[in-house]
């Protein structure tokens, strides 16, 4: 049943997300609007602008005369992407713990740690990175930087692209979970150089994972 409270852009970029995540818009395949339009039976207006958002999250390419070209990411695409995102999101910690906040302004930093405990515990990978997810997110948002959050937002996408595909080959992520809780220690007590330290090395383990994952199964493309 649609969100009735989205408009109908972003109820295109949800469902368009959606499809080039589950690959049913392969990497590399090409799509006319109008094609896209059909297939989520709207309107062309909501269909472009949804291009136009995930194209400017390096998802897809609108080109001229030609249509829509869902972009493929190689493992070095994503050793990149992680590069860029462990020094911006360790920044943020980094800030974070020097803004004195209080255990009530960390709760939804906690409480994401709480739920990828578990879904751990239920072997739910599904549920673990959606919590792994709004830890990352909100971490950002504590580092109180607009031009970070909007920057590492542009970029998770391609990070979520390539973690959908390598969920379930890894082992269980219990050492992330444990990075999780020892960043938001840090944050707590006020100690940037911890959370900073800890978190690009968390941010380093995680790269390393996938990117060996992709060489290991041959997925040059995403």
């Amino acid at each position: 049943m649609p969100d009735k409270s989205l408009s109908s852009s972003q109820r295109a970029v949800q469902e368009l997300r959606s499809r080039i995540f589950s690959g049913e818009l392969a990497a590399g395949s090409d799509h006319l609007e109008s094609e896209l339009a059909d297939l989520l039976e709207m309107s062309r207006t909501p269909v472009r602008e949804a291009v136009l958002t995930l194209g400017s999250q390096g998802l897809l390419e609108l080109r001229p005369r030609k249509g829509v070209r869902i972009l493929p990411l190689s493992p070095e695409d994503m050793a990149e992407v992680y590069d860029v995102l462990t020094e911006l999101e360790s920044h943020a910690a980094e800030r974070a713990a020097s803004a004195n906040y209080s255990e009530a302004d960390l709760a939804e930093l906690a409480q994401a740690i709480d739920e990828m405990d578990a879904a751990i515990a239920k072997s739910d990978l599904d549920a673990w990175a959606e919590a792994d997810d709004r830890f990352h997110s909100e971490l950002v948002r504590l580092g109180r930087n607009s031009r970070i959050e909007a920057i590492v937002a542009m970029m998770s996408d391609q990070v979520r692209r390539a973690r959908t595909t390598t969920l379930f080959m890894r082992p269980l992520p219990t050492k992330s979970n444990e990075d999780h809780r020892a960043v938001y220690q840090a944050i707590r007590d006020g100690n940037p150089d911890t959370a900073r330290t800890i978190h690009r090395k968390h941010r380093q383990h995680a790269k390393a994972i996938l990117v060996e994952l992709l060489g290991k199964h041959r997925l040059r493309y995403l």
